[in-house]
C-alpha cells in the first residue's frame, strides 16, 4: 500500500542534513539517505544492521545492489514513485528474501531521499491472526441457525451473526436489535409494559452480566403479528458469559416446530385419535378433578353400542370407524356444558357428568338412549342401532376414577345382560354379585392346576340294542368355598374371561385318557366334549384338539366334540372350516340343544356333522301349539337327521314316557337321568361292567 505523507517540518528546512543525522543514528528504525542517482550518502546504525554492512561499505553503493529482489519489486517501485512525483510515499511489503514484512516511507528532500525501513513482522502476523481468528469467530457465528448477538460488559451490542440480521421485530423479543444498541434496555422497556417473560429475561441477563449466574436460558412465546400464525412463534433465549471478559453471548433459537410437535403429541396422547375425544387417561384425569372437588356427586355414564362387532363384519371397519365418529358428534350435542364425553376405545363411550346425582344421572341415560332414534347413515345403507348404558354415581366408597368406571362398567354389562337397549344404575347389590363373580374369576384360573375340576359323565344309550355305545363329559368345579359348582355356575364366566379355553384344553386331554382307561377294561365308547363358540372363535380349537390325540392309544372317531346350535350360527362359516378339517382326521362333530335356535334348514344342511342332539325341550313334552301331536317336533327332527345321513340323539330323557317317544319317532341314541344320572369315571366303568356281567353285553345293569 502507498500513500501520500508530508515531510516533517525538519526535513523542508534546507539545513535539514546537519540537524538530523544526529537524531536519527540512534533511533530503531533503519534510516539512509539516497542520492539523485539512489546512492547511499548516509546510513545509521540500524541501517546498518538490517543491510549487515558498515556505513563505509554502503556509502556511494545504489541502493538496488544491496537488495537480491529483483528490480520492479512493490518497494522499489514505491521509492522510484517518491522520486518522479516528489511525494512522500509508505508502503508495507513481504520481503521473501528474508520471509519477513516490513514497512518502507520514502520522503523526497530537495534531490535527496530519506528512507525509512522497520521490520513490521512481528505486528504484521499478529494482526493476520487476530483477522484469522476474526474471521473464524465471524464464520462460526454465521453458521450458527440461531439469531446470536454479544454484548459488552453494560448490555450493548457488539455485533451479531447473519441468522440476527436477516431477522425481523417478530424474530425473538428484541431481536430486532442491531450492532450498537442497547439489547438489555429494549429488554427492560418490553419488562416495562408488563411483559412477564421480558421480565425474567431481564432478571436472567442481569445475573449472567453480573457474573451472579453461570448462564441463563427461557422458553417465551413471540406473539403474532399479522398475517401469521394465530398463535404466533416460540424461541428458546440463552445468555452465558464470555470468556475472559465482561461480555455475554445472547441466542434466540426459534423453537416453534418443536413447540408445536410436542403440543401436538400432549394432544393427541390425550385424546382418541379417531373421534378427537378425551381418551382413557384424560377421563381418569377429569373424573379425579370432579371427585375432588366440592360441587355435588359425580356421576359416569359408561355406553357401550349394542352390535357393533356386526357393524364391522358386515360393513368393514370404515364404516365401523364412520359410525363412532357419528355417534361422538352425536353424544358430545346432548351433553351439558360441564360434562365431559369420551371414548375408552372400540364402541365404548364415557360421559361425566359434574354435579349430577344418580336422578339425573337416570335422565341423562336416557338422553343418551335417545341418541339411537334416528338411523346412522353408513355406505349407503340406514342402520338402526340401540346401547347399553351403565351409569354409576361417586359416593364414598369411590377412591378414585378406576372404582367410579369399574362400577359403571359393571351396570353397563348387566344392562346388556337383560337384553341389551337398556340403562342401569349401579347399586350395592350389584356390587355383591360383581365381588361374587370377581372371586369365582379368581379362583377358576388355577382350577384346572388345583385339581378342583372333575369330570362326570353320562351315558348314551343306542335306542335299537340298548347298549352303551358312549358318554358325555360334564365338567364340575369343586369351589374351596362354595363347594360343587355345575357348569351354569361357572362355564359362563369361563368364557368371558377367555379362561375356556385353556379350561377345555385340560378337559380334551382328561376325557381322552379316560377313554384309554374304559378300553383297556373291555369298555369300547366314544366320548363327548362341549366346546365353546369362545374356543371356536379363537381360531385353536383345530390345533388343540390334534394336540391331545397325539401320543394316545385312542382312535379320533372315538372323540366326540359337540357345539351348540346357536353358537354355531355366530360364525357358520368359521365353524364349517374347522369342523371340515376335525372331521378329515377323523373326530365326528354333533350340534348340541339342536331345536333351541332359529337356524335354517339350509344352514343345517351345510354344517359337516355326524350327530342332531335334540334339545330337550323338545323330549320334555308337547308344546302349546302342537299339544296334539306331542311327537311332531321331534319326529321332525328325526327325519331331517335320517335326510342329512346324520344320527339323532335325544338329550334329557327323563321319563319312561319320553324315552318310548324318543324310540317312536326314530332317533337313534337317547341319553338322560331316566338311563343313568352323570356319574364318575370309576362309577361308570363299574356300571358297564356289571351291566356285562348280567347282559353279556355293553349295557347299564337292571335297576332294582
Amino acid at each position: 500500500m502507498t500513500q501520500h505523507i508530508e515531510p516533517p517540518p525538519w526535513v523542508a528546512d534546507g539545513s535539514w542534513r546537519a540537524r538530523t543525522t544526529e537524531a536519527l543514528t540512534s533511533i530503531s528504525e533503519a534510516v539512509c539517505f539516497l542520492d539523485a542517482e539512489y546512492r547511499y550518502t548516509w546510513v545509521n546504525a540500524a541501517a546498518e544492521r538490517l543491510l549487515e554492512r558498515t556505513a563505509a561499505e554502503l556509502v556511494g553503493q545504489v541502493l538496488w545492489t544491496q537488495f537480491p529482489d529483483g528490480p520492479g519489486a512493490a518497494w522499489q517501485e514505491s521509492v522510484r514513485r517518491a522520486r518522479a512525483t516528489g511525494e512522500s510515499q509508505h508502503l508495507e511489503f513481504f520481503y521473501e528474501p528474508l520471509d519477513r514484512w516490513f514497512e518502507v516511507r520514502t520522503y523526497p528532500v530537495l534531490d535527496d531521499l530519506v528512507l525509512f525501513f522497520r521490520d513490521v513482522h512481528e505486528r504484521r502476523t499478529l494482526d493476520e491472526e487476530r483477522a484469522a481468528e476474526s474471521s473464524l469467530v465471524r464464520s462460526v457465528l454465521n453458521a450458527l441457525p440461531a439469531r446470536t448477538a454479544i454484548l459488552d460488559g453494560d448490555g450493548t451490542i457488539l455485533t451479531t451473526n447473519a441468522a440476527w440480521a436477516l431477522g425481523t421485530t417478530t424474530a425473538g423479543r428484541p431481536a430486532a436489535c442491531q450492532t450498537g444498541d442497547d439489547y438489555l434496555a429494549a429488554c427492560r422497556a418490553l419488562a416495562a409494559t408488563g411483559d412477564a417473560d421480558a421480565r425474567i429475561a431481564v432478571e436472567g441477563l442481569e445475573a449472567v452480566l453480573e457474573r451472579r449466574a453461570p448462564s441463563f436460558s427461557l422458553d417465551y412465546c413471540q406473539p403474532p403479528a399479522a398475517g401469521t400464525a394465530p398463535s404466533g412463534s416460540w424461541w428458546h433465549l440463552q445468555a452465558f458469559p464470555v470468556d475472559g471478559g465482561p461480555g455475554v453471548v445472547v441466542t434466540h433459537t426459534d423453537i416453534t416446530d418443536r413447540v408445536r410437535a410436542e403440543q401436538q403429541a400432549a394432544w393427541q396422547a390425550r385424546h382418541d385419535h379417531l373421534t378427537e375425544l378425551p381418551n382413557r387417561a384424560a377421563l381418569h384425569e377429569t373424573i379425579a378433578g370432579a371427585l375432588a372437588e366440592d360441587g355435588g356427586p359425580v356421576t359416569v355414564l359408561y355406553l357401550d353400542v349394542d352390535g357393533f362387532k356386526q357393524v364391522n363384519d358386515s360393513l368393514g371397519h370404515s364404516a365401523g370407524d364412520l359410525l363412532l365418529q357419528e355417534l361422538a358428534a352425536r353424544l358430545s350435542q346432548r351433553t351439558r356444558a360441564t360434562d365431559v364425553v369420551g371414548r375408552l376405545g372400540g364402541d365404548e363411550f364415557v360421559v361425566v357428568a359434574r354435579d349430577c346425582d344418580a336422578g339425573a344421572g337416570e335422565l341423562l341415560a336416557r338422553r343418551f338412549r335417545a341418541v339411537f332414534d334416528d338411523p346412522f347413515e353408513l355406505a349407503g345403507t340406514r342402520l338402526s342401532l340401540t346401547a347399553s348404558i351403565g351409569t354409576a354415581t361417586s359416593d364414598p366408597a369411590h377412591t378414585g376414577p378406576e372404582d367410579l368406571l369399574r362400577d359403571a362398567d359393571a351396570a353397563m354389562y348387566a344392562a346388556k345382560s337383560d337384553g341389551r337397549d337398556q340403562h342401569l344404575h349401579f347399586t350395592p347389590a350389584l356390587r355383591a354379585t360383581l365381588e361374587d363373580r370377581w372371586q369365582v374369576v379368581s379362583h377358576l384360573r388355577n382350577a384346572a392346576a388345583l385339581d378342583q375340576l372333575t369330570v362326570h359323565w353320562q351315558p348314551v344309550v343306542h335306542l335299537p340294542s340298548g347298549e352303551v355305545t358312549g358318554c358325555e363329559a360334564l365338567l364340575r368345579w369343586d369351589h374351596p368355598h362354595r363347594g360343587r359348582l355345575e357348569p351354569a355356575g361357572f362355564v359362563p364366566i369361563a368364557e368371558e374371561t377367555g379362561a375356556i379355553v385353556p379350561i377345555t384344553r385340560w378337559l380334551l386331554r382328561r376325557v381322552i385318557d379316560q377313554a384309554v382307561v374304559w378300553r383297556t377294561e373291555g369298555h369300547e365308547l366314544t366320548v363327548a366334549v362341549n366346546v365353546s363358540a369362545v374356543h371356536l372363535s379363537s381360531g385353536t380349537l383345530v390345533d388343540d384338539v390334534l394336540e391331545a390325540l397325539v401320543g394316545r392309544d385312542l382312535d379320533p372317531g372315538s372323540l366326540v366334540l359337540e357345539l351348540t346350535e346357536t353358537a354355531l350360527a355366530r360364525d357358520p362359516e368359521h365353524a364349517v372350516a374347522q369342523f371340515r378339517a376335525l372331521r378329515a382326521h377323523g373326530v365326528r362333530i354333533a350340534i348340541d340343544d339342536f331345536g333351541a335356535g332359529y337356524s335354517s334348514l339350509a344352514a343345517v344342511a351345510s354344517l359337516p356333522a355326524d350327530v342332531l342332539k335334540a334339545d330337550r325341550a323338545l323330549v320334555a313334552g308337547p308344546l302349546t301349539a302342537v299339544a296334539t301331536a306331542p311327537g311332531a317336533l321331534l319326529g321332525a327332527v328325526a327325519a331331517l337327521g335320517a335326510a342329512l345321513d346324520m344320527a339323532v340323539l335325544a338329550e334329557g330323557v327323563e321319563t319312561a314316557e319320553q324315552l318310548e317317544l324318543a324310540r317312536r319317532v326314530g332317533c337313534s341314541y337317547a341319553q338322560g337321568h331316566h338311563l343313568s344320572p352323570p356319574v364318575t369315571g370309576d362309577r361308570l366303568g363299574a356300571l358297564l361292567t356289571e351291566g356285562r356281567r348280567q347282559t353279556g353285553r355293553q349295557r347299564l345293569p337292571a335297576q332294582p
